[in-house]
């Protein structure tokens, strides 16, 4: 994490990605929810009960695709920065979106399979018991696991959706065996140095100057935002990271081998 910290003090529009992404996605929800909203729609969608259940499913499904297209793009842009800096140059924003857009017709074909993906296990989970929901949450998180190199390889090595998610799965099975780490550890030390500090003085400060609540409340919730921006940024040059030592068999320059070795522990 420090080391991809590093890099993003060395190229801090990096953090513009996640940004972009962010603002995309809330287009994408408003553009499905406000039109809902207006027509009523949204309450009897949820309220079916099994009545037009193709309609529903269909809407989620495009909800979804277009979700996964938007932060799939947006994330290509910002490995392709990240491979390239790896790589000694000093890559810039549209550098970034040049080579997404490049790429755009596998990073749709991905957007595709993974919203397909994460509609079928949606309806699965809704029609078993808790033992069912245990075992699709476990199916799940293997699929996010064995996914995880997939942007890169759509990036570095122009393959289309479904021979990158064997490359992925392969590449990871190879190197370190298949139970992923990295992402939980990021999660926790963000929480524990950022979020939680962050809570702490937020309610100390609202019990001492409850006047001052809009303020403290609106600077909290920016301050998260640029937690978050800053969190994603990390994760995607680790990602970035992770893929060229799986590849290349050597750590990039400013990372050691010893820790991307250790991203991911053997069962």
């Amino acid at each position: 994490m420090v080391a991809s910290w590093n890099v993003l003090k060395q190229e801090r529009s990096l953090v513009a990605f996640p940004l972009l992404s962010g603002i995309g996605t809330a287009l994408v929800v408003a553009s499905f929810w406000v039109p809902l909203f207006n027509t009523q729609s949204l309450n009897a969608l949820q309220h079916n009960h099994g009545h037009d259940t193709t309609a529903a499913y269909t809407l989620l499904f495009l909800f979804y695709f277009c979700c996964y297209l938007v932060t799939i793009f947006f994330n290509s842009a910002l490995i392709a920065c990240a491979l390239d800096f790896m790589d000694g140059n000093r890559p810039t924003l549209g550098y970034g979106l040049s080579a997404a857009w490049e790429r755009f017709p596998q990073i749709f074909g991905w957007a595709f399979v993974a919203s397909t993906v994460g509609l079928a296990l949606r309806i699965i989970e809704e029609r078993v018991g808790l033992i069912g929901r245990i075992v699709i949450s476990l199916l799940g998180m293997a699929w996010t696991a064995t996914a995880f190199l997939v942007v890169p390889v759509l990036i570095a090595e122009k393959r289309g959706p479904m021979e990158a998610y064997k490359a992925s799965a392969s590449l990871l099975k190879e190197s370190w065996g298949e139970q992923l780490i990295g992402s939980v550890g990021f999660g926790l030390v963000i929480g524990l140095i950022g979020i939680l500090p962050a809570l702490i003085i937020g309610a100390l400060l609202l019990a001492a100057f409850p006047k001052a609540a809009l303020f403290i409340i609106s600077s909290g919730v920016i301050y998260l935002i640029v937690l978050m921006l800053v969190q994603s940024t990390l994760f995607s040059i680790y990602q970035a990271a992770v893929y060229r030592y799986a590849a290349d068999g050597k750590a990039p320059p400013g990372f050691e081998d010893e820790y991307l070795a250790d991203a991911f522990r053997a069962r």
